[in-house]
């Protein structure tokens, strides 16, 4: 039996009534140590998300050891003065809880989410790995020899190399141009290094304490006065770097990677940051770009050229600098016929100024 074509209406359906926007209720306040709390709350299921910021990265640190911010947020949490790795995913698993940690150029986090219930012991264990971190000897050396694996491995992919090579051209002697260390540098971490980021960075004049999620906002502000208030520590004096190159005009950097059978094709500049007037506009264009809305950009290549489907990363934007980019990986062999494509099928928004 032949099976019928599927019928599709030519008409575009009429767009719905646009729906007011209700943003959920919002806490601030400061702590006499120096931490900013911001609560929002949001009473749909009894759970709640919390981030605990500390405004430094790795660029503060750019000038011991590249990658330093990010090894330590690592280790934050394989251990405390009072727990153990193993303890503490115990401890998470018998709170229904999950929390992980993290660091950039300009930030390091430690974020965490569990059940309104239980957000007393969660912000506990939270302001535990602020304060009390370990960094024991055994994890750092597993935590140093994954890196190191990670980085060899890094060097094998054109776009990692593409993108390493983008950040290098754009912001020259500035710490956003360092995307990872090298394996020398890894090698040369000491755990000591780890413990003095720590304690520069890991302090309440330098954290925002942000929780979302079911709870009663003077009752939280109690908990997190219990917790954080006898929590100590300066914010971190401010660094000046250096700025970046101004490239003019077009140009074509080729990257020699011996062996590799595809070609990573990367298209870059310099960007706007937050405080530009035409930052929302920006991520609107940026979120457009990565969409699964059918465009021309993402409309499937021809078969007989072999050439993958384009992978756009738009917008890597730190709080000082920022850079567009555009990339698509290829078969080595098919590299010529891809070049134009990204620059092709987009255009930025108005008014790009730097």
């Amino acid at each position: 039996m032949a099976s019928r074509a599927p019928e599709f209406s030519a008409a575009v359906p009429a767009l719905t009534a646009e729906r007011p926007v209700t943003w959920p209720k919002r806490t601030r306040a400061h702590l006499a140590n120096g931490l900013e709390v911001v609560l929002a709350e949001a009473h749909s299921i009894p759970k709640f998300h919390g981030e605990l910021y500390f405004r430094a990265g790795n660029a503060l640190v750019s000038g011991r050891s590249t990658g330093l911010a990010e090894m330590t947020a690592t280790l934050v949490r394989t251990g405390t003065s009072k727990r153990a790795s193993r303890q503490i995913e115990e401890d998470l698993r018998r709170l229904g809880a999950d929390l992980g940690s993290s660091a950039g150029q300009d930030t390091s986090a430690i974020g965490f989410a569990g059940l309104s219930e239980f957000a007393e012991p969660l912000l506990q264990l939270v302001n535990e790995l602020a304060r009390e971190a370990s960094f024991p000897e055994n994890e750092f050396e597993r935590e140093r020899r994954q890196k190191l694996e990670e980085v060899k491995l890094e060097r094998t992919s054109p776009g990692f190399l593409a993108s390493e090579h983008l950040r290098k051209i754009l912001f020259g002697a500035h710490p956003y141009a360092l995307v990872s260390p090298s394996e020398s540098q890894v090698a040369a971490y000491k755990r000591d290094d780890l413990q003095s980021v720590y304690r520069e960075i890991y302090t309440p004049e330098n954290a925002l304490l942000m929780l979302v999620g079911d709870f009663d906002p003077q009752s939280m502000l109690k908990t997190i006065e219990k917790t954080f208030g006898n929590w100590s520590g300066k914010k971190p004096a401010a660094k000046e770097f250096p700025a970046p190159p101004k490239p003019k005009g077009r140009r074509v950097y080729l990257v020699h990677n011996p062996g590799s059978v595809q070609t990573q094709i990367l298209a870059g500049c310099h960007a706007i940051t937050r405080k530009h007037p035409d930052w929302i506009q920006l991520g609107k264009f940026s979120t457009n770009s990565t969409s699964s809305a059918p465009c021309r950009c993402q409309m499937p290549n021809s078969p007989t050229r072999k050439i993958t489907s384009p992978e756009f990363f738009p917008w890597d934007s730190p709080r000082r600098r920022a850079c567009f980019r555009n990339s698509q990986p290829s078969n080595s062999t098919n590299s010529p016929p891809t070049i134009s494509k990204p620059i092709a099928t987009k255009s930025v928004p108005s008014r790009p100024r730097t």
